[in-house]
């Protein structure tokens, strides 16, 4: 059985309040948050990228992790804002966490399941037993254009699971993903910044695909809604995942835990992985978690995930060391929307 043996997260401190946002551009502030369901979001410092926010949740990743980082054998990171066009993030990722030279790396770019695709892909090395362990991470600093929607959303965070065989926290029981060519979202090479198709990223885009996955896993496994402790979906705003949860047929009490939109907004690859972060953060053992990422273009990643009596101990790990979800979320100090700018663009 593979599974999850650890995990790591790490926010940025930083937030802005959409208000601020929303003024900065004379838009009513009451109207945007309603509208998106958000009140504030992470925000990069200056001096962070992908690369160190992946490095951050890689390191938290390895607290409670009773192995060494040169027993990675397979590293992926994913994400839409990799530094460099020719130069991947993972090895600059493997080099600084001490994992060696005997290793795979490999970049993935898939919006925002761009992560997920990574956990796919090292389930599959790791049960054809060419991988022992192995390391998928989500990790973003949000692209957006001033005074575009997205702008409103697009944050920053970072997600790392350490996965294998031996000693697993949570065991994939079951995994499927949905694909097509919907051209929801893009960003030519050369181009800073994302273009998007307003509401058609709504129906045709996210939900066509978020559905589509998650109705052929519970297929696959013969399982239902009302057999999940837990859902996880991926989330670009506050009422997506409430309306994808309503229509699946999962309860408010089975979404809330995991919807870190509402405190810190989308940060892209690392969302979903954020969620299933915090749902694993109080979960107990023998409980299950149904989950799907989205990404635009578009695809969807879904997972079934059954908590094992090893959690608890992860858990205590990392509520000493502040890595709990909750803690990050909490540990924070607000830039104004000059900062803001200044941090994230770089003005």
């Amino acid at each position: 059985m593979v599974g999850i043996v650890s995990y790591g997260t790490y926010i940025p401190s930083y937030r802005i309040k959409l208000s601020d946002i929303a003024l900065a551009w004379k838009k009513d502030p009451q109207e945007v948050v309603g509208s998106l369901g958000i009140e504030e979001k992470s925000v990069p410092a200056t001096d962070e990228d992908a690369v160190s926010i992946a490095l951050e949740a890689a390191f938290h990743s390895l607290m409670p992790f009773r192995g060494k980082a040169t027993d990675i054998e397979a590293l992926f990171v994913g994400s839409e804002s990799h530094p460099y066009a020719v130069n991947p993030t993972s090895t600059i990722v493997g080099e600084l966490l001490g994992a060696g030279h005997n290793y795979l790396a490999a970049d993935m770019e898939f919006a925002c399941k761009a992560g997920t695709a990574g956990m796919q892909t090292l389930a599959g090395l790791i049960s054809a037993g060419q991988v022992r362990y192995g390391l998928a991470i989500g990790a973003d600093t949000a692209q957006s254009k001033p005074h575009d929607a997205l702008e409103y959303t697009s944050a920053a965070a970072g997600v790392a699971y350490l996965m294998g065989k031996e000693k697993l926290l949570a065991k994939l029981f079951a995994y499927t993903s949905y694909s097509s060519d919907t051209p929801d979202f893009w960003r030519r090479d050369g181009i800073r910044y994302p273009s998007h198709a307003g509401r058609f990223t709504g129906e045709p885009a996210y939900f066509a695909h978020v559905m589509g996955a998650a109705t052929r896993l519970l297929t696959k496994t013969h399982m239902k809604p009302e057999d999940f402790d837990y859902c996880v979906f991926h989330m670009p705003n506050g009422k997506f995942p409430r309306g994808v949860a309503r229509r699946l047929g999962f309860s408010k009490e089975q979404l809330s835990v995991s919807l870190t939109v509402d405190h810190i907004g989308n940060p892209y690859s690392a969302s979903s992985m954020l969620g299933l972060a915090a749902v694993l953060d109080i979960a107990k053992p023998g409980e299950k978690i149904f989950m799907v990422s989205y990404g635009s273009g578009a695809g969807s990643d879904a997972f079934v995930w059954e908590t094992t009596s090893l959690l608890p101990r992860v858990q205590q790990i990392r509520q000493k060391h502040h890595g709990l979800v909750t803690q990050q979320i909490l540990q924070k100090q607000y830039v104004d929307y000059v900062g803001y700018l200044k941090q994230t663009h770089k003005i």
